[in-house]
């Protein structure tokens, strides 16, 4: 019989890394844990469905409509009129869904834009995989996009979050003319700066990534993976993403940690292709920054990056590190009066959900989409 493999570190024992940043680490975590009982981990059979009855998905917090309805996504439009320029949110495609942009009230992201003047917003909801979409590529996600831009209206303001960062970096990079602006949250492009995350990944031998493939017939099963990681995440991890107190025993408290377990369990299938080439290309060999990725038949450089760029980063993010979300400056052509920098206090998700960061680089971020940014000729760019 294998031996049970073991349990993963605490968060008091993984360097003070809590469970709301190991979350982003936990597919690859399980995958290195497997490595040390592959008879246990490829023997098990799928996840048989629950037999409770199940739940009806989380419903988004700002009210919205399908834009767009195609294999990979659903374009959500959070519109408010169409006279003014639209934002699209590329959120992560990360086994968890895109409810991070529009969480609760008080913690959207799709809500702070709002309240801070902007009127377009649309949101990219990634589809959980099928068997049909077992070859999907990075390409794919890249075309598709496009044809939410088209369908949006070009130029749009790019806003990348997590993983969504590099897909809107390499998009930009691959179609200029239709990003006027792009910021990039937590994003990780340049991983020869380290992370938990890169160096998790260059721990693994690419066989162990092939496995986990071929066990799910050609998808990353997120709830086989939920379910050997097994981590539960206290109100003290939730309390430091949402940056709040959630002590008080309100009707409020209580509906956000019921909130925030669901959307924690409510993971999402992967197609095998893009996850092993987001592995290889993006994160073992580096290809972006380097220069080396091809997107849609053209090598993309950074540097032909050329647009207004925002960077923002968590302080305490072990997941993209500020060393590592910064390091995208040096990749870009953007030229120096253009590109900005924030940081928050905070760690990954608290990016995304964290009541104070929302008040407050967002709020930034916000008004420099909308303001007027002179050109290298002494010109304005018009919001």
């Amino acid at each position: 019989m294998a031996e049970k493999p073991k349990k993963p570190e605490t968060p008091e024992q993984h360097a003070g890394a809590d469970w709301a940043q190991q979350v982003w680490l936990w597919p690859l975590e399980a995958t290195r844990l497997a490595l040390d009982s592959y008879a246990q981990w490829f023997a098990d059979p799928k996840p048989a469905p629950s037999n409770a009855p199940e739940q009806m998905p989380l419903a988004w917090t700002t009210p919205n409509v399908v834009a767009l309805q195609l294999p990979s996504m659903r374009l959500r439009a959070f519109s408010r009129g169409n006279a003014a320029q639209p934002v699209l949110v590329c959120a992560p495609y990360a086994l968890h869904g895109a409810l991070v942009a529009d969480f609760a009230p008080g913690h959207s992201l799709v809500g702070a834009l709002q309240r801070d003047g902007m009127n377009r917003i649309y949101v990219t909801d990634w589809r959980s995989a099928t068997p049909e979409m077992r070859h999907l590529s990075i390409d794919n996600y890249l075309a598709e996009l496009n044809v939410a831009i088209d369908e949006i209206g070009a130029p749009v303001d790019l806003v990348g979050l997590c993983q969504g960062g590099w897909l809107s970096l390499v998009y930009a990079a691959r179609f200029p003319g239709k990003v006027r602006r792009l910021v990039l949250a937590g994003a990780p492009v340049d991983v020869s700066a380290p992370s938990e995350l890169s160096k998790m990944v260059a721990a693994l031998p690419q066989a162990a990534f092939e496995q986990m493939v071929q066990q799910g017939e050609g998808i990353v099963n997120g709830e086989h993976m939920l379910r050997f990681w097994n981590t539960p995440f206290s109100q003290h991890d939730v309390e430091a993403v949402l940056q709040r107190n959630l002590r008080d025993g309100s009707d409020e408290a209580r509906m956000l940690l019921d909130r925030f377990k669901r959307w924690d369990r409510e993971t999402l299938d992967l197609p095998g292709a893009y996850y092993l080439e987001v592995t290889g290309r993006v994160f073992r060999e580096n290809q972006i920054a380097e220069g080396r990725f091809v997107a849609l038949g053209r090598r993309i450089d950074p540097a032909e990056v050329r647009v207004p760029v925002f960077l923002l980063a968590g302080e305490n993010d072990i997941v993209v590190p500020p060393d590592q979300a910064f390091a995208t400056a040096r990749l870009l052509g953007t030229p120096p009066a253009w590109l900005e920098r924030a940081s928050e206090p905070c760690g990954h998700l608290g990016l995304f959900m964290g009541r104070r960061a929302l008040r407050h680089s967002w709020r930034r971020i916000a008004r420099w989409l909308q303001a007027d940014i002179g050109d290298v000729t002494g010109a304005r760019i018009s919001a």
